[in-house]
């Protein structure tokens, strides 16, 4: 069989292959995509973007609450989860329409099917339709994502458990969803499904949910779950599994001593990723992997093997699709001949709950652990007035400052939190001090006038307090 030939071949259109591959080919360059399934990668298909759709259905039930809605009387009101998957579905095919559009103006070629690697930067591709096609690049970029882990818990497998891409088609309303996993993807289907009118129970094997976050924001998300009528159960972890996920099943698991068993209609398992790395093939590409899976690269992105770049989840990004794109922009620069690494990023995330967890820079727990000293200035979101616009006062803001004034993190609980955050991490990036959001002028009334508030409040430092404690 002939070997086509291309100046670039990346393999998976997500954020940065697909932005990557439309920037080359816009440049003249002969280049093409293999995509095994999903145009556009996760984030427009079955992650990101149609999980919030999904999340903003769920807020619109809870908006229009008779006891704690916002005073709109509707008459009776039921969810149609046939309507909300529709909802999110006609949201996804317009984004592909889009990301179909994109490759046509750029001169991509976007070729579905299954790549494997034979020899270096060669690859064998068994197409989609049919029939196989043999590739070779002189430069090859890796976006091959990842996907839901399944822990390894007797019976699990064999319940056929929910990940998120099958929760998101839902179109029906489980009766008493097992959530096993207490992170992000686990606490926004909680709510979101609770809000529906499902049962919800989550399952977190850790002593808090969110484990890696602070203890004062894992609380407040407790608080939270709770509060929505959400049952948590924390430092359990799961014996074995029986039954059938969407009909019936049960969870034998133990907490602490005890044993007790769970009996519910459906599992939703939400436990962390790993990535599409066994399925390409990379010993016959040179390409060397960590032990946990994941490509082997350097501050550039490149790999062990000459000309092979990876990017996204797959080379051990942080797995979020802002860490993609900034990993296409490394990539670029350096082919362009810079200097750009992913070398001290600052890398924001959020929880989208309702109300929303934001963060970036550092959180106390890693100031402590580093023995960094700082003062931290905390405020209660009720004391922003824009949250008491919106009835939603529940929640904290609280940055952590060091010695040069600078602000070195900052987490928000509360409504519109991601966009505050926004406003904070430009003032990080700038190596600003925090006197100058605080003497900062900023429209009333909204969220970031917050900011003014909080870094006006008193400095406390957790060392001396704990002293005089």
């Amino acid at each position: 069989m002939t070997v086509e030939l291309y100046q670039n071949v990346v393999i998976g259109s997500g954020e940065g292959g697909k932005i990557l591959a439309w920037n080359l080919a816009k440049k003249g360059q002969k280049t093409i995509v293999v995509e095994r399934s999903m145009i556009g990668g996760s984030c427009p298909n079955v992650a990101c973007l149609p999980s919030k759709n999904v999340i903003y259905s769920a807020k619109a039930v809870s908006l229009v609450d008779p006891q704690h809605g916002l005073g709109v009387v509707t008459g009776s009101t039921a969810v149609d989860m046939a309507a909300v998957a529709r909802r999110k579905r006609k949201m996804v095919e317009g984004l592909i329409e889009m990301h179909l559009a994109n490759f046509k103006a750029s001169g991509a070629e976007l070729v579905m099917g299954e790549a494997r690697f034979t020899e270096p930067k060669t690859f064998e591709v068994k197409l989609n339709a049919g029939g196989t096609r043999q590739l070779r690049g002189e430069q090859v970029f890796l976006n091959l994502g990842s996907r839901a882990a399944i822990p390894n818990v007797p019976g699990l497998a064999d319940a056929r458990p929910l990940t998120h891409v099958e929760a998101l088609d839902l179109e029906r309303l489980p009766e008493h969803l097992v959530i096993i996993g207490g992170g992000y993807v686990g606490l926004e289907f909680a709510q979101a499904m609770r809000r529906f009118g499902s049962r919800v129970t989550v399952v977190q094997r850790a002593k808090q949910l969110l484990d890696r976050e602070d203890a004062d924001v894992a609380a407040a998300l407790a608080e939270l779950m709770r509060d929505e009528g959400i049952d948590v159960l924390l430092e359990a972890a799961i014996i074995d599994v029986a039954g059938r996920s969407g009909s019936s099943v049960k969870i034998r698991l133990r907490a602490g001593i005890a044993e007790r068993t769970l009996e519910a209609s459906d599992i939703l398992v939400a436990t962390g990723r790993t990535a599409n790395t066994d399925r390409i093939d990379v010993d016959k590409g040179g390409v060397r992997l960590d032990a946990h899976g994941y490509i082997q690269v350097n501050e550039r992105l490149q790999t062990s093997a000459a000309d092979v770049w990876a990017m996204g989840d797959c080379a051990g990004s942080p797995k979020f699709t802002h860490v993609g794109f900034d990993d296409f922009r490394v990539v670029l620069d350096n082919l362009n001949g810079g200097t750009r690494t992913t070398r001290d990023r600052l890398i924001p995330y959020c929880l989208f709950t309702d109300p929303e967890l934001a963060h970036v820079g550092a959180s106390e727990a890693e100031l402590k652990a580093k023995n960094v000293s700082y003062r931290i200035a905390r405020l209660p979101m009720a004391f922003v007035l824009r949250s008491r616009t919106l009835s939603q006062t529940r929640g904290f803001v609280k940055a952590m400052i060091g010695a040069d004034d600078r602000i070195l993190g900052f987490t928000a609980f509360g409504a519109e939190a991601s966009e505050m955050m926004a406003v904070v991490q430009t003032a990080m990036l700038g190596k600003m001090p925090y006197t100058a959001i605080r003497d900062a002028i900023f429209t009333h009334p909204t969220m970031a006038e917050g900011l003014n508030s909080l870094f006006s409040s008193p400095l406390q430092d957790p060392v001396k307090d704990s002293i005089a404690k």
